[in-house]
């Protein structure tokens, strides 16, 4: 997250600071790779899975279906900000830092909330911080591939600072190596605040 916010500070996310997440990427799963190996049971486990499971044509297939409407998705979906955004008449990143973050994470939600059901705790924060990880990094490594990404002043000026904000609650919630229904509820509330003032309902 700091990472991420010096190097948009300045307005541009260019090819290199693009590259450097991606490297930073790599070298997060294979230190994530490298700890798991670390542990025989998970190994020898996963091992037995893999020579029990072979994956058949119909996985293939739906793995290049699933890619395909993901795209398709996507298209579809930075078509519709734009069409929003004149109708609205609010700005692009206002949709995308709302409407869109939410519907993108509405599955990490849900597999997070099961997790926590099933008291595998270990999951539902695992993957809240790959998830994190992962938007810094790949998610905006990727696209700086293809050309330098203009930041828009109300990303800088009140975007980023919420989203330093929110890293920081979410270190000091874990301190103790739990988060509380009252921390869960501080957390939610404090979403609610950013979207309030991100409409100047507040």
């Amino acid at each position: 997250a700091f990472l991420l916010g010096t190097m948009i500070w300045d307005g541009a996310f260019t090819l290199s600071e693009g590259l450097l997440c991606l490297i930073c990427f790599i070298v997060y799963i294979l230190y994530a790779l490298k700890s798991q190996r670390k542990d025989k049971e998970i190994k020898k486990e996963m091992k037995g899975k893999m020579q029990k499971k072979k994956l058949k044509t119909r996985t293939w297939v739906t793995l290049a279906l699933g890619a395909f409407f993901i795209y398709l998705g996507a298209t579809y979906t930075i078509e519709s900000i734009i069409q929003l955004s004149s109708i609205l008449n609010i700005g692009a990143e206002i949709i995308a830092v709302s409407a869109v973050a939410l519907g993108t994470s509405l599955p990490e939600l849900v597999v997070s909330v099961n997790a926590a059901k099933k008291g595998k705790h270990e999951v539902a924060v695992g993957n809240v911080v790959g998830s994190n990880i992962f938007n810094a990094m790949a998610v905006m490594g990727i696209p700086a591939l293809v050309g330098t990404l203009v930041i828009p002043e109300s990303m800088i000026t009140f975007g980023l600072p919420m989203m330093i904000i929110g890293t920081l609650l979410f270190f000091f919630t874990v301190q103790d190596k739990e988060v509380t229904r009252w921390e869960g509820w501080m957390l939610v509330l404090f979403y609610v605040y950013f979207i309030g003032k991100l409409f100047n309902l507040f």
